[in-house]
């Protein structure tokens, strides 16, 4: 990864060429007006070989916070990373003006002295008489209702969820469920092929540090007020430690859902209405990787679930445009994005986030992989009046290659990772589930550069058998990779996955066509995928949790009205 140090170093460097200042003042801009950013270059070839190497390109300041608003396009700065020299000026831009800075504030303090503000909700906040439910043990180790848990955050991962145990509610013993979770890479190509855009294939947590990009939590706003907050402590370049301050929040969630439920109806007679309030422990970090902010949620549930979320804000990187409007482009013209303002185009893109799964199902040997997949089945003729019924086909994968899965809407099936050595009352194997949730899969080239180093998103779920090294889905070391040393390589070599220790990968992926509504922030888009138990317990592990009684919460009276 590249470390903070050289971050900065990137981004100063080209002030000291000539050339490249040279090449500022005659685009009509103050170099101290400058904030340039540092950019992965991917791999392309020999040019790039046997050295590292950053590409930078810079933004003015001038009249907004919101620099990334008004990109001096088409100024790309090849620089040598080790020794901070430039090696190469690209400047194919100069007839296309910077975009205003107009309406690219985003600040509460700076939006309310031009606009009105907007009263759309009252206060609202959850309030625990008796505290909270959660511990925090020896700084780490989280224990929730049912659940128990280890908690670090991570310079490279961000945040790894690890020995992850849940309660039987009949037997009282602590079950094992997952040793090791994580965010194991984050793959952003975006879609122009242009000059200054086609290396743009960012692969945030190889190349950058999730974990290292990581801000601390705003409370009340990123985290509410019975949240819990951890630091990070990492290492700068020299080894020196630092702290990274509230880097992740821990809190139980409560927004009126239902965890289970059944009212009889009048015909019966039976005067039933059972309910049962589902409370949620959440465990939240926020990275903002340059421009762009990811919301890392793992959240879990007394039911046994386990989601892992993903929630997508911050700035679009944009390109400038000589159009102020669409009536002024020709109509064979492709602007390989959307005109968000005048002299703005938010490119096409999208966002893979790829988790390493390592799945200890009542136990970390034993575990299998079983793709049960729902078929069509036809009755034979005079056997029903029905024609056609739906049928649970399971396959348990013998190898890798069995395991690589391609989501399909219409080839529907349910992935299971069971134990065959343990069974439950009436003999079937323990297990969870993984369920996919929105996804998106990649539509590039497998030959095309960045995919050889995203080729882990050429399938939505493999399943490997674990092995130490073979954490990082984009590779162990991923900056200027090639891509021989990806999932995708590792899981080709088809080893055997039944009955073993294994691991699954999950991709949430995203399309992002930008729209006038990212400008000048854009609002939290998210998806997620769960992890839900499958023939685990012997009946509803929630069945005999209380519903909620008056006399058990406050009574908080609402302010006077104005």
């Amino acid at each position: 990864m590249m470390t903070i140090e050289d971050m900065v170093t990137a981004t100063n460097a080209p002030l000291a060429n000539a050339d490249f200042n040279r090449t500022i003042v005659q685009r009509g801009v103050d170099l101290a007006d400058l904030a340039c950013l540092p950019i992965s270059p991917g791999w392309y070839g020999k040019v790039e070989e046997k050295r590292r190497v950053i590409k930078v390109q810079c933004y003015i300041m001038k009249d907004t916070i919101n620099f990334y608003m008004r990109p001096i396009e088409g100024l790309t700065v090849l620089l040598d990373l080790d020794t901070q020299q430039v090696i190469q000026i690209i400047d194919e831009g100069k007839n296309i003006p910077i975009a205003k800075a107009t309406n690219t504030e985003y600040r509460f303090s700076s939006t309310q002295k031009n606009t009105q503000k907007i009263n759309l909700l009252k206060p609202i906040s959850i309030e625990q008489p008796n505290g909270p439910s959660f511990t925090i043990e020896n700084n780490h180790l989280v224990k929730w209702a049912n659940w128990e848990f280890h908690l670090k955050p991570d310079p490279r991962a961000g945040m790894v969820i690890s020995q992850v145990m849940v309660q039987d509610p009949d037997t009282g013993k602590m079950r094992n469920v997952m040793y090791k979770g994580f965010t194991s890479e984050l793959f952003v190509p975006y879609m122009d092929p242009s000059d200054a855009w086609y290396f743009k294939t960012y692969m945030d947590a190889g190349e950058y540090g999730f974990g290292l990009q990581a801000m601390p939590l705003e409370p009340l706003n990123d985290c509410p007020r019975n949240a819990y907050y951890m630091d990070g402590v990492f290492v700068a370049a020299d080894g020196t430690p630092y702290v990274r301050s509230n880097m992740v929040c821990v809190f139980e969630s409560y927004a009126g859902d239902i965890g289970w439920r059944h009212a009889e109806s009048p015909i019966t007679g039976l005067p039933i209405r059972e309910v049962r309030p589902k409370v949620t422990l959440v465990v939240r970090m926020a990275a903002s990787v340059a421009n762009y902010d990811y919301i890392v949620d793992w959240e879990f549930q007394t039911d046994g679930l386990i989601r892992a979320k993903v929630g997508l804000s911050g700035i679009l990187m944009v390109k400038g445009s000589p159009y102020v409007n669409m009536n002024q482009v020709n109509q064979n013209e492709y602007l390989y994005g959307t005109l968000l303002s005048e002299n703005i185009i938010g490119v096409i893109h999208d966002h893979y986030v790829t988790f390493h799964l390592d799945m200890d199902i009542d136990g970390p040997s034993n575990n299998s992989f079983v793709k049960v997949n729902l078929q069509k089945e036809m009755t034979s003729p005079g056997e029903s009046p029905r024609k056609s019924y739906l049928k649970a086909v399971r396959n348990v994968a013998k190898t890798e290659k069995d395991s690589q899965i391609k989501l399909k809407l219409y080839d529907p099936s349910e992935f299971h990772v069971i134990n065959s050595n343990k069974k439950s009352r009436v003999g079937n194997p323990t297990g969870y589930k993984v369920v996919p949730g929105g996804t998106a899969a990649s539509l590039l080239d497998h030959g095309d550069p960045p995919q050889k180093r995203g080729a882990f998103t050429n399938n939505q779920i493999w399943v490997t058998p674990y092995n130490e090294s073979e954490q990082w889905a984009a590779g162990l070391f991923v900056y200027q990779s090639q891509g021989d040393d990806t999932l995708a390589v590792w899981s080709d070599r088809d080893r055997p996955i039944e009955n073993e220790d294994i691991v699954v990968w999950y991709t949430l992926g995203f399309h992002h066509i930008p729209c006038q509504e990212d400008f000048p922030i854009m609002p939290t888009v998210s998806s997620s995928f769960e992890i839900k138990p499958v023939n685990f317990f012997e009946s509803n592990p929630i069945l005999n949790i209380p519903p909620n009684s008056p006399k058990d919460l406050p009574i908080c009276k609402a302010a006077a009205s104005a």
